[in-house]
């Protein structure tokens, strides 16, 4: 045939069994056998046997194939849980934060422009700042929640106060008064740095005062660090200035309604810090008093509040009064190891004083320290300010100038017992002490009994 015999397509033939696969090659052809299979494929070879797999390689393949499949799944469970909890958390922290008061808050900051002032913290800022609210971290326990120690991320100490309840139908008011105390800055008041309003019962953060308080300092008193007579005349002046600035001096006067030793902090140079302004309210312009439930500590109520529930200024001036007490005699503001009638210290106290008695209810220390003329002055401060008709008491401010006349009378002990007086009253009214009964003698030689002496009262021009 000239140049050769031309190739043929063997596989038109149908050499290989019906399920292999025929590959024509140059004067040949090739079967092969699907996956699964093995043999030659050819019809009148070995064709195509099934690959048997052994019994514990096929269960160990089917396992990893559910288990693959089980993992997917409950990745996606997860991942939707996830999801749906931190959507749920988000709901519900949207639900706090309205039904607390967060948009009156940011409507009133901005309206007042005191938006800078009024920081909002995250719920997950104060966990953090707290270890998740550690039993670690809990700096104190009263009846209306927790005080918990935290450090922010900037590394700021603070005091983060976790209230027990919160009454929804002052839900506006209390806003009012985290805008406002807010806004309070002084040197003897715990300054509030701000609020969590995600949460069931809103957060307060407080700067954290080191030292501890007023009434630990005075139960505990140490022969490393004694609280002298001259450190408790000054602390009496500076919670009666940090009073009269919140009476007096703010745009709208707050009553703290809670005003107690164990509310009254030291920092490290043992300046007096008022605090826990849990119980305060803030009084309009056009209302003389606010009708509550009975609030306060007992020992320091007024009685005058606690049978009207009235509250006034002098409310927190009789609590004051008690205070002043507490530093003059180291004792508690209630024994219940006493006789019924003689549990109160303010009872005791003004006993003593209508019986010409203190000697005998004094520290020892300040008894010790204490200048006669200082010591007499306080105490008779101290009875106005217990006067059971809230109309004899006197203001805030005016304790808070005649603690400061006292104080600064330290600082002329060379002074003579009449230059004194002359600083005190007018030259008219200049007074002496004489014995120990606590008669009182005038500059013209008259007696007069102590119940008749006038108040230190202070005139400006």
């Amino acid at each position: 045939m000239g140049w050769g015999a031309a190739d043929i397509n063997e596989c038109m033939n149908n050499p290989c069994i019906p399920y292999g696969t025929c590959t024509n090659t140059p004067g040949s052809y090739r079967c092969s056998c699907p996956s699964g299979y093995r043999g030659d494929g050819k019809r009148n070879g070995s064709g195509c046997i099934p690959i048997s797999v052994p019994h514990g390689k096929l269960a160990i393949g089917v396992g990893l194939s559910a288990g693959m499949g089980l993992l997917v799944l409950l990745s996606t469970c997860f991942w939707l849980y996830k999801f749906q909890k931190k959507r749920r958390s988000k709901n519900r922290k949207e639900k706090f934060y309205k039904r607390n008061g967060g948009l009156l808050l940011q409507q009133i900051s901005t309206d007042e422009g005191i938006l800078q002032k009024t920081r909002l913290f995250s719920v997950k800022e104060l966990e953090k700042a707290t270890d998740h609210f550690s039993e670690s971290r809990i700096l104190g326990e009263g009846g209306q929640g927790m005080v918990y120690k935290g450090m922010l991320s900037d590394g700021k100490i603070v005091a983060i106060k976790k209230s027990k309840v919160v009454d929804e139908n002052q839900v506006e008011q209390f806003i009012n008064e985290i805008a406002m105390l807010s806004q309070v800055i002084h040197r003897n008041v715990v300054k509030l740095l701000g609020c969590c309003l995600e949460t069931e019962v809103p957060l307060l953060v407080y700067e954290f005062i080191c030292n501890g308080t007023l009434y630990d300092h005075i139960r505990d008193n140490n022969d490393e660090f004694p609280l002298s007579w001259n450190m408790r005349l000054k602390i009496g002046v500076e919670v009666s200035e940090a009073l009269a600035y919140l009476h007096s001096a703010t745009s709208i006067p707050i009553y703290h309604r809670d005003i107690k030793s164990t509310n009254i902090l030291l920092d490290e140079k043992y300046v007096a810090r008022v605090s826990d302004f849990g119980t305060s309210r803030s009084i309009a312009v056009d209302h003389t008093h606010l009708t509550t439930l009975v609030k306060g500590t007992f020992g320091y109520l007024d009685p005058e509040y606690f049978q009207l529930s009235q509250f006034t200024e002098k409310s927190d001036v009789y609590s004051f009064g008690v205070v002043l007490v507490e530093l003059l005699t180291g004792q508690r503001p209630i024994s219940l190891a006493k006789m019924e009638e003689e549990r109160s210290l303010a009872t005791r106290f003004l006993l003593c004083m209508e019986a010409h008695n203190l000697k005998t209810i004094l520290d020892s220390q300040v008894l010790e320290q204490g200048k006669r003329e200082e010591l007499i002055a306080v105490a008779k401060l101290a009875q106005r300010c217990l006067n059971l008709n809230g109309m004899k008491m006197p203001l805030m401010k005016e304790v808070a100038m005649e603690l400061e006349i006292i104080k600064i009378s330290q600082t002329h002990s060379t002074t003579s017992d009449t230059k004194y007086q002359e600083l005190l009253l007018p030259k008219s009214k200049a007074i002496l002490v004489s014995d120990d009964d606590y008669t009182w003698t005038s500059t013209s030689g008259n007696i007069i009994p102590s119940s008749e002496v006038q108040p230190l009262m202070i005139h400006t021009a």
